[in-house]
């Protein structure tokens, strides 16, 4: 396997770093094992300082509250687009939007789960505020507790949870730029009575933007000859808001029992306005030379869920939680064209909604069998119903009357699975994990515009891992993880109704469903290196592949007089990578006498070939091939503190079919922040992101024998600066 990075200063200076790491080494004890997801080998010390990602057998990194919070992000994807090996594609710094990626791959081949479980329907990361977050879990293989729905890994996002003692914080943040204004409050209140706590977290925010993009659209006949040039302008302005709570509470029972219910509330909502005039310079016009569109959406979800935990005499543990949950999502769509004389020849309205409910069923029973050695069984069974409406209507410009077209479908999603695993530590130096998970899903669908749906699919998961710490060594060790995951068709990919576009064309189609899709299987195997050599400091190289089979393509091809993109199951995929990620305090190497500063450096080759793809550059879902981070922090004994992260992001060609391809630009993103402890109870932070404001370059190509389009959109991005102050009452 061969990798070549791109030239770059930053990317040097980042494998210097983690070159320097290997030549480290300084002395340290195991701490104590505290309460994780999954049976780990037992050490003993302190238990604040225990660390996951050294001692559990299966491979878990913890991102922190502290690292959450340290740039003042105000989403999700902000904060993960440091973290090792994960990218976001696309979005805006301060406003989320972005796909979060692991293993440079998206489009469902990372699982997300909330608290343990997937997500509600129509939830995304950007509708939970990072200070409503105790830790996020990113596992790169997959276990037998979490689906294996995660061929390229699983993030986890656990809220917060813990009421050790009275708090009540409040945090009013300030962001904007010359194109985004944006400004929260957070509150945490949270108390201990008796055998009762609780706690209620809460974030409220209020934006507005404004956007620029430029598109030029080339056409060519079979000789390469230039056969059509138009140039657009879009412009987007918009408003938002949103309210999200977290309440929680905790019982412990007089037998030893413990009962915890959690819910989150999200509401929110928001408004855009939009308008794309294109220029004609050769050939054919633009359908709409001039399109004028108008959005409001309004999103509410709830979900609450009451988790028991009984503990038994000989060491076992019953742990056991039922779920429920709802939302409901509203938008009206309108869209107004017009010709090159300004004539009006579109008059379009497309309102519509979307309610989801469910319920979910999950628990673990676990009991040590011998010494150093746990066997773990559970289910997680969950059902969920979707109701969606959309109603299409074209207004006639003259006379009574429309035309248009009323869909609405019906969906029912049943999944049940059964999974045991067992940890054993057969030495002090080696431990062990198996794991076995059944899982299958239910899928059915019926619609006023297609004939009914069943589709299931039932997937068996072998998984195996093991950690070797080196002979004569406590700070070097081994990590191998083979596993079995699968990414099943989501209801959107399996419906086969049309979701249109106006100026329709081979880089700019509708998107129809295809119901007769299968999951797709994944065959991989993990292998790492861990070196730690003090409290905090580690260094660790990866390496990963996956062989996938059915793997799932997207096809664009003529329908009657439009253009369609759908999804087919078409071949296998196989891909393969190298991670590399260093975190190095000062103190570590040079004593005490070291500034207070620590390093922090990442970077991730990701590499992929389809076989029905013709190559080059055949890649899966527009696969990152390479990112990198380099970061510092550094503390004065003043309070005051300050640090700077660089991400790099690099794009490419990718070919997507025989017949189309794209192409990003690469990404560089420059974010510092600084953080003043004015005392105990007070402390302003003050960052910004995308520092260095480069601009985004998207490029989508059809080419078949008669010819070719290409569309290439270029979006400015600008610098946001935020302020942020924490208030401990």
């Amino acid at each position: 396997m061969k990798f070549l990075p791109n030239s770059h200063p930053a990317l040097t200076a980042l494998i210097l770093t983690l070159t320097c790491t290997l030549r480290v080494a300084a002395q340290d004890s195991p701490p104590a094992k505290s309460d994780t997801t999954l049976p780990t080998v037992q050490i003993s010390g302190s238990q604040d300082k225990y660390d996951p990602r050294r001692y559990d057998t299966a491979a878990k990194t913890v991102v922190t509250e502290e690292e959450i919070l340290k740039h003042g992000d105000t989403t999700l994807a902000d904060v993960l687009k440091r973290q090792a090996g994960i990218t976001v594609n696309g979005g805006n710094a301060g406003r989320g939007g972005g796909e979060i990626r692991m293993r440079g791959l998206g489009s469902g081949y990372t699982q997300i789960l909330l608290n343990g479980e997937p997500a509600p329907p129509g939830f995304t990361l950007d509708d939970i505020a990072p200070a409503l977050i105790e830790r996020i879990e990113i596992m790169r293989a997959a276990t037998a507790e979490f689906s294996t729905q995660a061929i390229a890994g699983t993030i986890n996002i656990v809220l917060k949870r813990k009421t050790t003692a009275a708090k009540r914080e409040l945090k009013f943040n300030a962001e904007g730029s010359n194109r985004f204004k944006s400004a929260s409050l957070n509150g945490l209140l949270s108390d201990k009575l008796g055998g009762l706590s609780y706690s209620l977290a809460g974030n409220l925010r209020r934006g507005n933007y404004q956007e620029t993009s430029t598109q030029t659209q080339e056409g060519s006949d079979a000789n390469g000859q230039a056969t059509q040039l138009n140039r657009g302008t879009e412009h987007n302005e918009g408003r938002f808001a949103g309210l999200s709570l977290t309440p929680r509470i905790n019982w412990s029972l007089a037998n030893g029992d413990t009962l915890t219910s959690q819910t989150v509330l999200n509401l929110n909502g928001s408004n855009n306005a939009g308008a794309t005039a294109w220029v004609n310079e050769l050939g054919a016009a633009a359908p709409y030379p001039l399109d004028r569109t108008q959005y409001r959406g309004r999103f509410g979800m709830a979900r609450t869920d009451l988790n028991w935990v009984r503990n038994f005499a000989d060491g076992a543990k019953l742990d056991a939680k039922f779920g429920l949950n709802a939302s409901r999502r509203a938008w009206d769509h309108f869209e107004q064209a017009y010709d090159s004389a300004g004539q009006q020849t579109l008059n379009r309205m497309t309102p519509g909604t979307a309610r989801d409910q469910g319920l979910t069923l999950v628990g673990k029973y676990a009991t040590p069998v011998v010494q150093d050695h746990t066997l773990a069984m559970g289910w997680d069974a969950g059902s969920t119903q979707r109701r969606e409406t959309r109603d299409e209507h074209d207004l006639p410009l003259a006379g009574p009357g429309a035309l248009g077209s009323d869909q609405s479908f019906d969906a029912t999603l049943n999944r049940l699975a059964l999974f045991a695993q067992d940890e054993w530590s057969i030495t002090p130096q080696w431990s062990v994990y198996l794991g076995l998970r059944w899982e299958t899903l239910d899928t059915r669908s019926q619609g006023n515009t297609f004939d009914a749906i069943h589709n299931r699919s039932q997937v068996l998961s072998p998984l195996f891992q093991t950690l070797w710490k080196l002979p004569g060594s406590d700070k070097d060790q081994l990590r191998l993880a083979l596993t079995r995951t699968y990414k099943a068709p989501g209801i959107g990919r399996l419906i086969p109704r049309p979701y249109t576009v106006s100026n329709n064309s081979a880089v700019s189609p509708d998107y129809q469903g295809n119901p007769g899709l299968r999951p797709e299987l994944a065959t991989g195997i993990d292998l790492a290196y861990e070196h730690f050599f003090g409290e905090g400091a580690v260094f660790s190289a990866s390496v990963y592949r996956r062989q996938i089979d059915d793997f799932t393509r997207s096809n664009t091809s003529l329908l009657g007089q439009r253009w369609v993109s759908m999804p087919v199951n078409d071949g296998q995929a196989q891909t393969r990578g190298l991670e590399l990620d260093a975190k190095l305090p000062l103190k570590v190497v040079w004593g005490e006498a070291a500034p207070d500063m620590d390093v922090r450096a990442n970077l991730a080759f990701n590499a992929s070939s389809v076989t029905s793809v013709p190559g080059p550059n055949n890649r899966m879902a527009e696969q990152t091939p390479l990112s990198a981070n380099l970061g510092l922090d550094y503390k004065l004994k003043t309070g005051f503190s300050t640090g700077a992260n660089y991400t790099f992001k690099r794009g490419g060609p990718v070919q997507i079919s025989a017949t189309s391809s794209t192409y990003v630009s690469p990404r560089r993103e420059l974010d510092v922040y600084a953080l003043w402890k004015l005392n105990p109870q007070y402390q302003l932070r003050v960052s910004a992101a995308n520092v260095l404001a480069q601009p985004y370059t998207a490029v989508a190509q059809y080419t078949d024998s008669n010819g070719g389009l290409c569309n290439t959109s270029v979006n400015a991005y600008s610098a946001v600066l935020r302020a942020t102050l924490e208030l401990k009452l």
